[in-house]
């Protein structure tokens, strides 16, 4: 009510509470000065009663903490930036840390102390966290900048082992609960964009697999040893697992955002198999003309023995990822604090992405083996010549035609090429079976439809050859016993599937076992051979 009385108590009560906080000040000042463990408990329980927390710990900040903490961090930043001093925490933390036990450990100690009531207080956060973030700000403020990630990450790691140290004053779990909390940890927590920091690497590291995708592939020298040990050949499928490992490397990972990292580890598997599925899609395509995005465009511009390198580093990239792994190993290191439900979800992830790398193995060999067969149907062209060789001729087949040789000459050719070291024995397999099948099926296309045609053609003029001896009135039955066109067509073309059977044999194929062969052989085989398939 602004009574005069109150008005007077007021300010008397005013003026003792400042004459106590200064006398407390004083006599708080001159036990720290003289480390008096009894003055200095007195003092914390005079300020505990008043709830003037602050005060003491912004009065042990300024008379102790600080003085110690300009002495390590330079508080001219011009002098910091001129060279006189750089932005690495490492060594500042340790000479900090030398001096918390030296000069600090008595009065955090007197405030943990049991039954004391002290533990109000929080030294640790108020005086010596508070100081140190305000002496980075002011001496070294580069230290905290994202723009330079590998000093941040550095320094950053460098500041959680310092709040490692100093929860290790705490005397309990509560303690530490409380130490995080408080305002001043917050604020120095701030100072670290990590996430500012995972951005740049992001760009980095992405951007690093995107500019080795977009050029055209070329194999890495190897040395016999190297190929043995499965080591990748081209420099986009290296650039892959650099990314990888960058990602989970002890320069670059901060384990605070190991989500994230796992996540960009799934998108550049992702990428580097969207990479390869679309030019492979683009290879497979009929002839490649057709309007095609930028990441096939290495896929038609390279030899198809180049799908050699694309082969054998695919199956080295899923050996290296798989379950047994180095990586998935080593990921399951870094988070081996993690729940193990945490770590089986993270392996699975990893195992997942990899699973759309697997699918594409079929259609690398299925480019291999398009281009071997379209390079075989060239000479299977030449068959069609026979029928211009027999027909209304007395010529009659004694050996196979010449350009039977030629058929398996490209696969022949392919797998005697000196980059096929690189395909293991189950690949080479897989072309050899692959590539021999779909060239028989189209030799047996176009044998098929070259005696349907001679035989449609011999038909007819057999009909127009009897229509001609009716009406002259002629006899043909000595048209009977001459050897038809049609059946020099299939003999011939029977002496040419025997030798290429003998071809297939030294390829490690047997005819038999081929469907489309033992169609072939009973198109053109005699009537007493159709059973049994020799050669």
């Amino acid at each position: 009510q602004n009574l005069p009385f109150i008005e007077n108590m007021e300010k008397r009560v005013q003026g003792a509470t400042k004459l106590l906080d200064g006398s407390l000040e004083r006599c708080f000042v001159v036990g720290l000065e003289h480390r008096d463990a009894k003055v200095i408990y007195n003092c914390l329980r005079a300020y505990a009663a008043i709830d003037n927390t602050s005060s003491a710990e912004e009065l042990f900040r300024t008379t102790v903490v600080s003085p110690l903490i300009q002495k390590i961090v330079p508080q001219n930043y011009a002098k910091a930036v001129s060279g006189v001093s750089s932005d690495d925490l490492e060594d500042d933390y340790e000479q900090i840390m030398q001096c918390v036990e030296k000069d600090c450990k008595f009065i955090l100690e007197i405030s943990s102390s049991a039954n004391s009531g002290l533990h109000i207080f929080d030294f640790l956060a108020n005086s010596i966290l508070k100081e140190v973030h305000s002496a980075i700000m002011k001496g070294k403020p580069g230290a905290c900048s994202p723009g330079k990630p590998k000093d941040f990450l550095r320094n950053y790691k460098a500041s959680l082992k310092f709040l490692d140290f100093l929860e290790g004053y705490c005397p309990s779990k509560s303690a530490i609960t409380k130490f995080r909390s408080e305002p001043a940890y917050t604020d120095f927590m701030r100072l670290w964009h990590v996430s500012v920091y995972f951005s740049l690497r992001f760009q980095e590291i992405a951007g690093g697999l995107d500019g080795a995708l977009t050029a055209t592939i070329s194999p890495v020298g190897v040395n016999e040893n190297q190929m043995k040990q499965k080591t990748l050949l081209l420099k986009q499928s290296i650039k892959l697992l650099e990314s990888l490992q960058s990602c989970w490397s002890d320069d670059v990972l901060v384990f605070s955002h190991s989500d994230k990292f796992l996540r960009l580890s799934l998108q550049l598997i992702s990428r580097y198999t969207t990479w390869l599925s679309s030019g492979l899609a683009a290879r497979n395509a009929s002839d490649g003309s057709t309007s095609s995005p930028a990441d096939s465009e290495w896929a038609l511009s390279v030899p198809v023995e180049d799908f050699i390198y694309v082969m054998h580093d695919v199956n080295a990239v899923i050996g290296e990822l798989s379950e047994s792994g180095d990586f998935v190993g080593r990921v399951n290191q870094l988070l081996a604090s993690c729940p193990i439900e945490v770590l089986t979800l993270v392996k699975q992830s990893i195992l997942q992405a990899v699973e759309p790398l697997k699918e594409l193995l079929p259609s690398i060999m299925d480019v291999m083996i398009g281009v071997i067969v379209k390079r075989s149907n060239e000479d299977l062209k030449h068959l069609k010549g026979i029928t211009a060789t027999y027909r209304m001729t007395n010529k009659l087949p004694v050996r196979h035609s010449p350009y039977v040789s030629g058929i398996l000459h490209p696969l022949k050719v392919f797998l005697e090429g000196d980059r096929v070291h690189y395909l293991s024995e189950d690949d080479k397999t897989k072309l050899r079976r692959g590539s021999t099948d779909k060239i028989t099926a189209t030799y047996y296309d176009m044998v098929s439809e070259v005696v349907n045609v001679a035989r449609k053609t011999e038909s007819s003029l057999q009909r127009l050859r009897q229509g001609q001896q009716k009406r002259i009135g002629g006899s043909t039955d000595a048209s009977d016993n001459i050897i038809s066109d049609t059946d020099k067509i299939c003999m011939q073309l029977f002496l040419d599937i025997q030798e290429y059977a003998r071809n297939l044999r030294t390829l490690g194929i047997d005819a038999r076992e081929i469907e489309s062969y033992r169609s072939l052989w009973q198109c053109v085989a005699p009537k007493d051979k159709q059973d049994s398939i020799q050669f």
